[in-house]
């Protein structure tokens, strides 16, 4: 009886630090989102309209990469822009601290999400919009210590997609919260190959990536999570199954 008694309580013991660690762990810093489908106060306006909110209620995340993919139009802009805004990054992209607005397009929809974070915080973050960024270079050329952290080039001085890559290369610098909507705008083949190598380094430094694309090569990263707007709904595949490896 004694040595059952001791075996339950080894039991119960590794079982409960094994679910401590996985509480926690550092990684994903951004776990979940949960729609709050309850407080929209009319769901027939956009963006709630759109069949991607519409279907959703929770959307979990990879701790390294979480791709969301489907065709334009279909709201993965949107979502991915009230992921960025939610956490507080600027609505045109950059991290938190970059303060300008060029233009307020941005939905409300940040308001009716909640996020759930890792107990442990990112020492870095970005948001990248392919369609804004050159409102960020704009804004970058004003801020000399924004300018300096980007290599102390003006990013209008270099091509896009070069451009793309200092941001890679030179700003991001591990350990962070990287959410990017279709970075492959700015990239040749070639470069996209790249960008998976540099995407990798940072995640090997503890880093954390979600990401809207239409493209097969970025896709291609090993174990990462894709979610497909497949009839307006996300649900997840395996990289052969998304219509971009199969095209």
């Amino acid at each position: 009886m004694q040595n059952f008694t001791q075996c339950s309580l080894y039991i119960t013991t590794f079982l409960y630090v094994n679910d401590l660690e996985f509480m926690l762990e550092a990684r994903p810093y951004l776990k979940k989102i949960e729609l709050l489908r309850n407080e929209i106060p009319d769901s027939s306006l956009y963006p709630f309209n759109l069949p991607i909110i519409s279907q959703l209620d929770s959307l979990d995340f990879h701790k390294d990469v979480t791709f969301i993919i489907g065709e334009n139009g279909s709201g993965k802009s949107t979502l991915i822009e009230a992921i960025a805004t939610n956490w507080g990054f600027n609505a045109e992209g950059g991290n938190k601290s970059y303060n300008f607005a060029t233009e307020e397009t941005h939905s409300n929809l940040k308001d009716f999400i909640s996020i759930q974070k890792s107990f442990s915080r990112p020492h870095d973050g970005f948001f990248l919009r392919a369609e804004s960024y050159y409102n960020v270079a704009s804004y970058v050329d004003t801020i000399p210590d924004a300018l300096e952290s980007m290599g102390g080039k003006s990013l209008h001085h270099q091509s896009h997609g070069e451009s793309f890559m200092t941001l890679l290369t030179k700003k991001l610098r591990g350990k962070g919260l990287y959410i990017f909507d279709e970075p492959e705008a700015a990239l040749s083949p070639t470069r996209q190959i790249e960008a998976l190598a540099c995407i990798q380094r940072l995640v090997s430094r503890e880093s954390q990536f979600i990401i809207a694309t239409h493209s097969p090569i970025l896709l291609s990263f090993p174990d990462a999570i894709i979610y497909q707007i497949n009839n307006g709904k996300l649900e997840q595949v395996e990289y052969t199954e998304t219509e971009h490896y199969k095209v």
